[in-house]
């Protein structure tokens, strides 16, 4: 019963790391004091140390002949990016300015998801599993992410300037370059001597991944917490957020269906649109937003909007994965 129970979650996107969030984020609103800077343990070396080594084997993974190989459905790479970096953002922006209903602390988090990449993994699979283009799901999945460090700091420069703190786009780079980009190019370096040594490990070395998003998620929320940035906050504006990120994820997948059929994609291609432009990544999320917002308590409260849309991009992505496969294995 317990191993159904488990394989009905998994189907609907809620897995371990899901509910490994979920521990992190209760842990922290127990025991806020605990993952505070001002409690002694050496969170931020670690952080970096993890950081660094989860893009590091994120660029052993890449293979530079499969990136280049990839470039030449150009239409349906030009309007994923487009989609993850330009459609997203502006229609975020616009819904904003006819939302009166999000609060106003919210919106920072709200634009910031709006310009992360898309994820690598969950689209890779989820496009698997519908039965889409998964080699341009690989490339768009990988090129989004590598963009997202120059892309994501130079929007928040221009969206988030309202914001309290001015957010400085060079200084960001800089620490990006040196925390993300630089491990990514040195893995790629190493991936023709490396990768054939380790590709049997690399399944496990997710949990190291995940890990390391749990220790940020849990110090910043520690933080959030422990300068009661969500007292302020009832329930029902919560879930009036979680039903917005739901509303802006459903216009999204509209919008790229409508533009996909209009350009005539083949169903492969209009399933890899949906699924590679619709997502955001909370690791590179998380890991930019270290970097962007350096003060935790803050960074909690933009975290927010990202996880909500995070649990519902994988219920609803696996769920409409499920859908396209079974239509796949009908029509053949």
């Amino acid at each position: 019963m317990i191993a159904k129970l488990i394989q009905t979650l998994q189907r609907v996107g809620i897995n371990g790391f899901l509910l490994g969030l979920f521990v992190a984020i209760g842990l922290a609103a127990l025991l806020p004091e605990l993952g505070s800077e001002e409690y002694g343990l050496p969170w931020k070396p670690v952080i970096n140390i993890g950081i660094a080594f989860v893009f590091f084997f994120y660029g052993v993974k890449l293979d530079p002949k499969q990136l280049l190989s990839g470039l030449s459905n150009w239409r349906l790479h030009l309007l994923i990016q487009l989609s993850t970096f330009l459609i997203f953002p502006l229609i975020v922006f616009l819904l904003l300015q006819i939302m009166p209903w999000v609060d106003p602390d919210f919106r920072l988090g709200i634009t910031y998801l709006s310009v992360l990449p898309s994820t690598v993994s969950a689209s890779v699979v989820m496009v698997s599993i519908a039965g889409g283009n998964l080699p341009a799901a690989i490339f768009n999945a990988s090129i989004s992410s590598l963009l997202g460090v120059i892309l994501t700091p130079a929007w928040m420069g221009i969206l988030g300037a309202g914001a309290d703190g001015e957010i400085d786009f060079w200084a960001s780079l800089g620490e990006l370059t040196l925390k993300v980009i630089l491990p990514v190019f040195l893995g790629i370096l190493a991936h023709g001597w490396l990768f054939p040594r380790i590709k049997s490990a690399l399944p496990k070395l997710k949990y190291v991944d995940q890990l390391v998003i749990m220790i940020i998620v849990f110090t910043s929320f520690s933080e959030s917490f422990s300068q009661r940035l969500f007292s302020a906050y009832r329930i029902s504006e919560l879930l009036i957020i979680a039903a917005t990120m739901l509303g802006i994820f459903i216009l999204i997948w509209v919008i790229l269906e409508v533009i996909s059929k209009i350009l005539g994609f083949s169903m492969q291609d209009r399933i890899t649109t949906l699924f590679c432009g619709s997502k955001k990544s909370l690791v590179h999320g998380v890991v930019i937003g270290k970097v962007i917002f350096p003060d935790a308590a803050v960074l909690g409260l933009v975290l927010l909007p990202l996880m909500l849309y995070h649990i519902q991009q994988l219920i609803l992505g696996s769920i409409f994965a499920g859908y396209f496969g079974r239509k796949k294995e009908a029509v053949s």
